[in-house]
């Protein structure tokens, strides 16, 4: 009895195709070793940056080296590294004057705070322009008059496309309107009062962003002549210059600590001679947001004695199956026709940080990548589909649905994004790749109640479930390495997401 079973398990190894032995290597036994080990308390959460989330790179990279794949990042190694620099607004020597009409005095932290650190201490100034209605339609104005201004912001609240079409126009300064009661803006100003990492993808050149009381400003824009009620229901978008009125701001920073950040780089060259030029992204965000308390981020709260955020499934999930990944396709034999980056980075939780670094200074020309396929968060809710962001954008939702279909055996369905009021697609780091052409998909399960909490730890994970995604998410970029034509997008999406028009 046992040859017979040897002998049917040695038939039924040699009837699969490399592909689906590639595929049986993800197992749901090591997504729940691999996750316990960078969701572990001792990880302490994964904040950007930390000792904990260097260990979980340095952890990465020795798996990278131990499966054999190319090292991508700096000076020959696995990590490509970003500047990291904390500062500290100096609030006694940061103010704000407007001049010229509806002449005010702005105290800082009194009315306004600034809402970015992306600045030198310096003095800014420009002629006050008000923005009403909406950011994301057609704008016919000239906004080539808008360079140099002091634009208000009417719209309460800014996507990340707004803020990139607000920045190309560049103004010295950005004022976004508040109506938070006292309580709220009393936590406002103490959070931004602290020492902060700065942006590291941010130009300190560009436009100084202000966080002000609509009460503060309101009585100055009755003074010059407008009404911001009227302005705030505005629908049609207007760019009105409010007389010869100036803002004036004395900006002020003080330098508190220099670090720098990892990203994880790995690359399993190509078969094809030709193919091998372009690259396929498998990507994901193995930071999480730290200890509950101030040095966190993202709404984490202690509960009770557990004040480690561990982030099992945002995204030690995606993390992981990245991995996973990895070891399928650098066992496999042939290889893909193009080339695979298997990229983990970090700072997603601070603001897409590490994956808009990569996306500036790519281990190969950026032209060269046919598609970024990103994970996070795909380790929990349901058991039998799988939310694919972006499949309505390019004919890689396409190419998903039909290798979804030729595998019934994962029991795994790709379904279309079903929170689009969410704007997930501006939210996880597939957005810096699509911002710069590249087609994508952004694979993701949903938030949950665990959310950003010590609770999101990884005996929560299905790690079954999960086993399946990344198989399906494996064949998705197999057929893609494959394939004799890169992926293409939707014309009117390309137009509306990398031109802005």
């Amino acid at each position: 009895m046992l040859a017979l079973l040897l002998l049917s398990s040695a038939l039924i190894a040699q009837t699969q195709n490399p592909a689906q032995r590639a595929a049986q290597t993800i197992t749901p036994a090591d997504i729940k070793r691999r996750i316990g080990i960078i969701a572990d308390d001792s990880m302490k959460g994964r904040d950007t940056p930390s000792p904990e989330l260097d260990k979980v790179a340095s952890y990465i990279a020795s798996e990278y080296r131990r499966l054999g794949l190319k090292p991508a990042g700096d000076n020959g190694t696995f990590l490509q590294r970003y500047s990291l620099d904390r500062v500290r607004i100096v609030p006694d020597s940061s103010m704000a004057f407007v001049h010229g009409g509806g002449d005010a005095t702005l105290k800082y932290g009194t009315d306004f705070v600034f809402a970015s650190n992306a600045f030198e201490s310096g003095d800014y100034a420009g002629g006050l322009v008000l923005i009403t209605g909406g950011l994301t339609g057609p704008i016919t104005a000239d906004t080539a008059a808008l360079a140099g201004k002091m634009l208000v912001l009417a719209s309460p609240r800014l996507r990340g496309s707004d803020r990139q079409r607000i920045f190309s126009w560049k103004p010295a300064g950005v004022v976004l309107l508040s109506s938070a009661p006292d309580s709220v803006w009393a936590q406002i100003v103490n959070r931004m009062g602290q020492a902060q990492v700065r942006d590291p993808n941010r130009d300190a050149a560009g436009p100084v962003i202000l966080g002000a009381r609509a009460a503060s400003l309101d009585p100055i824009l009755t003074q010059l002549g407008t009404s911001l009620a009227s302005a705030q229901s505005a629908t049609t978008f207007d760019a009105k210059p409010l007389g010869d009125a100036q803002l004036h701001i004395h900006a002020r920073l003080q330098a508190v600590e220099k670090n720098s950040a990892p990203n994880v780089v790995a690359i399993l060259e190509g078969s094809d001679a030709a193919l091998k030029n372009e690259y396929v992204v498998f990507s994901a965000h193995m930071d999480h947001v730290g200890v509950a308390g101030p040095r966190g981020s993202g709404g984490c709260r202690a509960q009770g004695a557990d004040s480690i955020c561990n982030g099992a499934d945002d995204d030690g999930s995606g993390t992981v199956a990245v991995v996973e990944i990895a070891e399928a396709f650098a066992g496999m034999t042939p290889r893909p026709k193009r080339s695979i980056i298997f990229l983990n980075v970090s700072g997603e939780e601070k603001g897409l940080w590490g994956s808009e670094y990569f996306s500036n200074h790519p281990a190969v020309p950026i032209a060269n990548i046919v598609a970024d396929l990103n994970i996070d968060m795909v380790g929990r809710n349901w058991k039998d589909t799988i939310v694919a962001i972006g499949k309505e954008h390019s004919d890689l939702g396409a190419t998903l649905n039909r290798v979804g279909a030729a595998h019934p055996e994962l029991n795994m369905r790709p379904i279309d994004d079903i929170w689009p009021q969410e704007n997930f697609y501006f939210r996880s780091d597939h957005y810096n790749f699509a911002k710069k052409g590249v087609p994508i998909l952004f694979f993701f399960n949903g938030t949950h109640a665990d959310y950003h909490q010590p609770s999101d730890s990884p005996d929560k994970i299905d790690a079954e479930k999960e086993s399946r995604i990344a198989r399906l998410i494996f064949y998705l970029g197999l057929d893609v390495a494959n394939a004799a034509q890169r992926p293409k997008w939707n014309p009117d999406s390309y137009k509306s997401i990398v031109t802005g028009n």
